[in-house]
């Protein structure tokens, strides 16, 4: 599906949480309101946007009949070390059906290998479900992502930087925190969600 733009996305998730809630569509002043604008023109053009990037549907000359066309899952980009490090991969072979959540355009999921996360009740199997981080320097220390290390493979670790330097923290006292120099660490995605819903996996 085509990105967003930021007012869009706005007006996006707060139809999907207002749908979610309701189980009806808002109307123009509701989303004229929740939006701060005072006229219903830009309201009209981010519906229509979204209608054409295939966010969003509605049924012609009837109100409050939007629809939320949200992808039925997403993909599942491979494995992700919760011991070590391992080499994560690029093409989707599976499908995570997630359409009752509150999913951005861009989240993926990786499937857990191994058990360094456990006391975060993250463990080996579980799928997490990982948003990309558009500026690494803005992240929280303690946040649990999934960063590349010195090009070698991508881990699930805690996130924690002091200056020049990045450590990588276990939630498991078996594991070894992982330390190494911010510029040889690249954050992938910080985790949004963890399944373990494997019934739902498409074949």
């Amino acid at each position: 599906m085509e990105a967003l733009t930021e007012v869009q996305q706005q007006l996006y998730d707060w139809l999907v949480e207002y749908i979610r809630e309701n189980q009806h569509s808002p109307s123009i002043r509701q989303m004229m309101r929740a939006m701060g604008l005072k006229s219903p023109a830009p309201i009209q053009s981010r519906l229509e946007h979204l209608r054409n990037k295939g966010y969003i549907d509605w049924t012609e000359g009837k109100a409050r009949t939007i629809r939320i066309l949200k992808p039925m899952g997403i993909p599942i980009l491979g494995a992700i070390a919760a011991g070590s490090v391992v080499e994560s991969f690029t093409d989707s072979v599976e499908q995570l059906d997630f359409s009752s959540s509150l999913l951005r355009p861009g989240d993926y999921a990786l499937r857990v290998r191994g058990d360094s996360m456990i006391d975060a009740l993250i463990d080996d199997g579980d799928v997490v479900i990982m948003r990309p981080v558009p500026d690494p320097k803005a992240l929280k220390n303690g946040t649990i992502v999934a960063a590349r290390v010195n090009g070698d493979g991508t881990t699930l670790k805690y996130y924690h930087r002091k200056g020049n330097q990045v450590t990588l923290k276990p939630a498991n006292r078996n594991y070894t925190p992982i330390e190494a120099l911010a510029t040889n660490v690249e954050v992938q995605g910080v985790l949004v969600g963890v399944w373990r819903g494997y019934s739902l996996f498409a074949s």
